[in-house]
């Protein structure tokens, strides 16, 4: 049973992450939204940093925005691997938490991007899946330095944060898409114009499916092996075989 004290903590992280949630939503400009309650997550959880990604479908992922340079770090890795909890936190349309990427179950369960994590000093990663019960359209992912687990007191405000983003970027969505209705030079959608991102790896990948004869799958898997046995991002790579530095011949 709690103590008059927990309680008393309790009531004041619920006024604390409510007054937190109703400032984010409320931003005049809805695309902000999401990288509001992204900061928020940083200035009131036990985490080092966030991040919200978005998912097209398989292979297709892009970063909407980051926190700091490790987060986005991290999510590029994933990317060139087509790996890691939010890789998985996609798949399973579930929130994926690893709290000790260095040992045990999380450094087997994804042993590369594991290793790559605890380079850049990053001990823990918690992915949570935006979207609707069945279909996941991205991840709001957390890192955090030290290892240990997601406490209850952060969970309390990391799951309503990840919904809050999921409604806030559906909104975006329909704005646009009312937009494009309106006028027809503004066809892209919020997740086309972020996919732009990524728009050297899917030219990469096609030359790769001329040069090698095999299907988009296995183009892209090449190239995400090249890239991470030379210890570069897929889009560092997707850009050399673009301008022709590159090849691949089997």
């Amino acid at each position: 049973m709690k103590s008059p004290s927990d309680a008393a903590g309790a009531a004041a992280d619920r006024t604390l992450f409510n007054r937190a949630l109703a400032e984010a939503i409320a931003a005049p400009d809805v695309r902000s939204v999401p990288a509001r309650l992204c900061q928020a997550c940083v200035d009131l959880l036990d985490v080092t940093g966030a991040s919200v990604s978005l998912s097209g479908g398989p292979g297709l992922r892009t970063l909407w925005w980051s926190s700091d340079p490790v987060a986005a770090e991290l999510a590029e890795v994933q990317y060139t691997l087509g790996d890691g909890p939010c890789q998985s936190a996609l798949g399973l349309v579930a929130p994926v938490l690893a709290g000790d990427l260095a040992q045990g179950v999380d450094a087997r369960r994804w042993p590369l991007f594991a290793q790559r994590a605890v380079e850049l000093g990053v001990r823990a990663v918690f992915s949570l899946p935006l979207g609707s019960a069945a279909v996941a359209t991205g991840t709001l992912d957390l890192y955090r330095r030290e290892q240990g687990p997601l406490s209850a007191r952060d969970k309390a405000f990391a799951f309503p944060a990840a919904d809050a983003i999921t409604f806030a970027l559906i909104r975006i969505h329909s704005d646009a898409a009312a937009q494009a209705g309106s006028d027809e030079e503004e066809l892209a959608s919020w997740l086309e114009g972020a996919e732009s991102d990524h728009e050297e790896v899917h030219y990469a990948t096609g030359m790769l499916m001329v040069q090698l004869g095999v299907d988009p799958h296995h183009a892209l898997a090449r190239l995400r092996a090249y890239a991470f046995a030379q210890g570069r991002t897929v889009t560092e790579v997707a850009r050399d075989v673009i301008a022709l530095k590159l090849s691949f011949d089997e």
